[in-house]
C-alpha cells in the first residue's frame, strides 16, 4: 500500500509556472498522466496555457471561475471542468479560496471510444446482441471458514 500526503503543509511554496497565489503537490506522476492537488488563495490566478494532454479541474472546495476557450464559468466544490488538450484554459479566485484536483490524463484522446463509455450519452453500442444483467457474487475471503447453511447464514 502507497500513500501520499498533500494538503496544507506539503504543498510547494511557489506553485505552477504562470500562477499567482496558487500553492499545489503532485500526489501522483508517470507517463499515463498526473494527479495535482492545487490550493487557489484569495485573488489567485493561473493564467491562459495550453496543455498536450486533456485533464480534469475537480474542485473539492471553495469556488471560483475557469475559462476553457472562449467560454467561463463559475465552479464551485462538487464540480469538474473538461480541459480538453490544446485548448487555452485558465482559472482564477476572487474573494474566496479554492482547492481542485488536476487529473490529467496522458495518451492520445479516446473520443472514438465514447459511444461505448459514456453511460449519459444514447448510442448504438458497437457489437451485436442484447446487454443482460451481469450476475456475481463476493470473492471469498482467505482464512474465512466455508457457510454454515444450518447457522441461518445469509448467502
Amino acid at each position: 500500500m502507497e500513500i501520499r500526503r498533500f494538503g496544507v503543509g506539503h504543498r510547494r511554496t511557489r506553485g505552477p509556472a504562470g500562477t499567482r497565489g496558487v500553492t499545489g503537490q503532485v500526489i501522483h506522476a508517470d507517463a499515463r498522466g498526473s494527479i495535482t492537488e492545487l490550493a487557489f488563495a484569495r485573488r489567485a490566478r493561473m493564467e491562459p496555457h495550453l496543455s498536450p494532454n486533456s485533464a480534469w479541474l475537480v474542485v473539492i472546495e471553495g469556488g471560483g471561475f475557469v475559462q476553457v476557450g472562449d467560454e467561463r464559468a463559475l465552479v464551485a466544490a462538487g464540480e469538474a471542468v473538461h480541459l480538453p488538450a490544446g485548448i487555452p484554459h485558465a482559472a482564477w479566485t476572487e474573494h474566496s479560496e479554492l482547492r481542485a484536483l488536476v487529473v490529467e490524463l496522458g495518451g492520445a484522446d479516446d473520443a472514438l471510444l465514447r459511444g461505448i463509455l459514456d453511460a449519459d450519452r444514447v448510442r448504438r453500442p458497437i457489437g451485436s446482441g442484447p446487454v443482460t444483467k451481469g450476475r456475481g457474487r463476493l470473492a471469498s475471503t482467505p482464512g474465512r471458514p466455508p457457510r454454515d447453511p444450518e447457522a441461518n447464514e445469509p448467502d
